[in-house]
């Protein structure tokens, strides 16, 4: 690969050699991909983007960690929507703010990206069979990449996750595992089996090159705002791979030139299981294991595998960090839904929850424009979705009962 000159551990700083079947270094700690930017600018730019057909993540392979003759593998993943939601930004008080909908990605969340990269790199190391633990997104974009792509998976998730995403699983093929304790359980299962059977590794505490697939959302967010990068972006963290891809992406934007800042990063974690925003706000990677209390299962990980990128781009990018209750997360869902047509489930909304929050205490400056990141779709947990809504009106064929049935909940028919 010209464009990538080794693999770094953000530990220790020791450097390896960008192999597809790469993990973690001998201290422990994540690898992270380091670019030849130099090379890079002679072969990408704006230009180069505007004359490229390809309309998914792969339209930025310059900037990705796959060998020149690789042809990427699984669905068609990216180019999802940015909605310039005008209505919600005047709610809110700021200048601007744009919705990243990447719930509308194939299986329904923003894990495709990182699924789409796993299955690329696992077919480019020859493996046959590929495994991951997940709290439910990643198992389920694995799953059905992995099935594009020819290959077998063993998935592993909390019992806990919703049935929507097992649903996905079951019909996706997947050698499913639900496993009776934390997610925290669920991951030490996956690695011990993986460990037997030799399986290529999805998961995100050991594969490197899972937040480069997650990092093509941001630069799909700097294209689509015509390289005009925002003031802030928020992302929903739970294992702490997402925003740390979402910062990777602005950071090789930054240093290819396309753009003349890096956007400050909102971290949003659930109150009740927020060990990276923790450490973030004290300065330090030193977090301490919480309980998975939140029902916002996606991001319900006491235990981050991937929380010393995650705080480093928080740091790096001089973020903001804010923890919601379940609750604020509930009326988010239901405000996103209801002023802007976004569907979100409760992990996905938790950007925009966390965002309202900032808004509403005065933090976010009046002048500035905002991305928030919806990652997964709300039919991933319906369940969930139910609960936070009324009943519906009930009325047989009849139109005075129609209307009485309105009256009795005060609803004036107009």
């Amino acid at each position: 690969m010209k464009n990538v000159k080794h693999l770094k551990c953000v530990r220790c700083g020791s450097t390896y050699k960008a192999t597809a079947d790469a993990t973690t270094c001998e201290c422990g700690g994540i690898l992270d991909v380091v670019y030849d930017y130099d090379y890079i600018k002679t072969i990408f730019n704006k230009d180069v983007l505007k004359s490229r057909d390809d309309q998914t993540m792969w339209r930025y392979r310059e900037l990705l960690p796959i060998e020149e003759d690789t042809a990427p593998q699984g669905l068609r993943v990216g180019n999802s929507p940015l909605y310039n939601a005008d209505k919600v930004a005047r709610i809110l008080g700021i200048k601007k703010l744009y919705i990243k909908d990447d719930g509308v990605n194939p299986t329904s969340s923003l894990k495709d990206r990182a699924s789409a990269m796993a299955v690329t790199k696992a077919i480019e190391a020859g493996y046959s069979t590929i495994a991951c633990s997940s709290t439910g997104n990643a198992a389920s974009s694995l799953a059905g990449n992995a099935a594009a792509a020819n290959l077998k998976t063993y998935i592993f998730v909390p019992e806990r996750a919703p049935k929507g995403k097992i649903a996905q699983l079951m019909m996706f093929g997947a050698n499913l595992t639900a496993v009776k304790g934390s997610y925290e359980e669920t991951f030490e299962l996956s690695k011990k089996a993986i460990e037997k059977y030799g399986w290529y590794n999805r998961n995100a505490a050991i594969n490197p090159y899972l937040s480069e697939g997650k990092k093509t959302v941001s630069l799909e967010i700097i294209e689509q705002l015509e390289f005009n990068a925002p003031e802030y972006i928020a992302v929903s963290v739970g294992d702490g791979c997402t925003i740390a891809g979402v910062y990777k992406g602005l950071y090789d934007m930054y240093n290819v030139g396309l753009i003349k800042k890096i956007p400050r990063l909102i971290s949003v974690q659930a109150s009740g299981c927020c060990p990276i925003n923790v450490a973030a706000k004290n300065k330090t990677n030193d977090w301490t294991p919480q309980e998975e209390n939140t029902y916002a299962d996606s991001i319900a990980v006491g235990v981050p595998r991937n929380a010393h990128k995650a705080i480093n781009a928080i740091l790096d990018s001089n973020g903001i960090t804010v923890n919601v209750t379940d609750d604020e997360i509930r009326e988010a869902q239901r405000f996103l839904a209801k002023e802007c047509g976004v569907f979100g489930e409760p992990a996905g909304v938790t950007a925009t929850a966390g965002l309202k929050k900032l808004c509403e205490n005065g933090i976010i400056e009046k002048d500035a424009t905002v991305v928030s990141i919806v990652t997964g779709n709300g039919l991933k947990d319906i369940e969930s979705a139910i609960n936070n809504c009324p009943s519906p009106v009930y009325s047989r064929n009849d139109l005075d009962e129609f209307e009485n049935e309105f009256q009795k909940r005060g609803i004036k028919i107009e």
